[in-house]
């Protein structure tokens, strides 16, 4: 059992690599959270379509379909977590006096 969630582990990341989230060291702030957003709303988006698939009846690979749900529903978590980070950082800088 456990053989095979690491077989389908392995079959996922192999099937769908990740962009590195961090940027070049050029690149503004405004960009790598752009590419942040881009890369949880391209797994959110595969995971849809994934569960379409399964719906339908083309996909016969329960665990596959689990697993990419589970990574979408982590990096979506993780990304709100930084968004709320950064607007108490803002909400902080605002309430600062000159």
């Amino acid at each position: 059992m456990i053989a095979q969630a690491a077989q389908a582990l392995q079959a996922a990341a192999a099937q769908a690599p990740v962009a590195p989230a961090i940027a070049p060291r050029d690149a503004s702030f405004d960009a790598m959270v752009g590419a942040g957003l881009r890369n949880v709303n391209r797994a959110l988006l595969r995971t849809e379509e994934d569960a379409q698939r399964l719906a339908v009846g083309e996909v016969q690979d329960l665990h596959h379909v689990m697993i990419r749900l589970e990574e979408a529903k982590a990096s979506f978590q993780l990304f709100l977590q930084v968004r709320n980070r950064l607007l108490d950082a803002y909400q902080e800088v605002m309430r600062m006096q000159i």
